[in-house]
């Protein structure tokens, strides 16, 4: 594991399920983590269940908590175990089409 993983990991124990109280590392919501050497992240986020009530705004905590970290370029991110896998998935990864672009206009500019 590499230094940027680390900091992605220990970032992501500050992200807390408020319904057990427990990171999304110890709950294991977050599996297969894995970074690039041009830092963009792939890693699959199981919310606790397959009808779980706040999978979506625990998914977004966790993509804001990654984000965060520096030298995170982008995010991948694949859904499983979840009702609306495949909708959560295409939110997560269509906000970070768009967060790259615009990042990536801002750069250009003088």
């Amino acid at each position: 594991m590499n230094e940027l993983e680390n900091a992605i990991l220990e970032k992501l124990r500050t992200v807390i399920d408020p319904e057990t109280n427990l990171d999304v590392i110890r709950m294991r919501l977050v599996d297969h983590l894995s970074v690039n050497a041009e830092g963009q992240v792939n890693y699959l986020f199981r919310p606790s269940s397959f009808l779980c009530p706040i999978a979506i705004p625990l998914a977004l905590a966790i993509k804001k908590a990654v984000s965060e970290v520096n030298g995170v370029t982008s995010q991948k991110i694949t859904v499983d175990s979840f009702i609306m896998a495949k909708e959560l998935e295409n939110l997560l990864n269509e906000e970070s089409s768009h967060e790259n672009s615009r990042n990536s206009r801002t750069e250009s500019r003088p």
